[in-house]
């Protein structure tokens, strides 16, 4: 087995384990954005959203809820991102589907890097009904 997550959900590799269950694993992320930043996966392998169990994808949505609530007990932060990458070109490092959970505290200018594109280039009527015709 050569997916990184796998191995550690399999307790091939070490993590520092936050939460668990029969179907998810979270942990401590080894290169946190901020204090606290966890990682919550599906024990069953799937590389991202688009092709990971939707009852994989139910039960780290539950987890995720659960750890995130810890994370405000434990923690009290000031806001919590909740952040899913789907391949290279979206930041994900690990092809393992997995949610961060980003504690944030005011000002900490964590995930600064976003930008927003020009609205006046998107045609949103014709761009819905593209996103509509494409189920």
């Amino acid at each position: 087995m050569d997916c990184l997550f796998c191995r550690i959900a399999a307790g091939e590799l070490p993590c520092h384990k936050v939460a668990e269950d029969e179907h998810t694993l979270a942990f401590l992320d080894i290169n946190p954005a901020t204090r606290g930043h966890t990682l919550v996966i599906p024990k069953n392998h799937g590389t991202n959203v688009l092709d990971t169990a939707p009852d994989d994808l139910a039960a780290v949505a539950r987890m995720v809820q659960k750890v995130a609530q810890q994370v405000e007990h434990a923690l009290h932060p000031d806001g919590i991102n909740i952040v899913q990458n789907n391949r290279p070109a979206a930041g994900q490092v690990v092809m393992h589907y997995h949610v961060h959970i980003i504690p944030r505290q005011q000002g900490d200018r964590a995930l600064s890097g976003w930008s927003h594109i020009d609205k006046q280039s998107v045609d949103f009527p014709a761009l819905a009904e593209q996103l509509r015709a494409a189920q």
